[in-house]
């Protein structure tokens, strides 16, 4: 779905070099606003995860845990017992 927005600046030279800057990459000025409004909010949403990711190595840090190898393996193997038995009940029906 397509919406509409007017954008006004406020700075002549920023306005003329988005629209130079669309005209070499042959795109429209308003793609080149989205890609840069996305750009930010990917930004934003990382600079709010930070506090979270340092809180989790803070209390990895304090109580230990377990490297993501070993996390990895043992999701592995009960994967692998889980699609057993899935094609296992899968023969015994045929």
């Amino acid at each position: 779905m397509t919406k509409k927005m007017t954008v006004v600046f406020h700075n002549e030279e920023l306005y003329t070099d988005l629209k130079v800057e669309a005209a070499r990459r042959h795109m429209a000025a308003s793609d080149i606003v989205a890609e840069a409004v996305q750009q930010w909010l990917d930004e934003k949403e990382d600079e709010e995860l930070i506090p979270l990711i340092e809180e989790a190595r803070k209390e990895y840090e304090e109580k230990g845990g377990r490297p993501w190898s070993e996390v990895k393996r043992d999701l592995d193997e009960i994967l692998a017992k889980r699609d057993n038995k899935v094609s296992t009940v899968a023969e015994n029906k045929d």
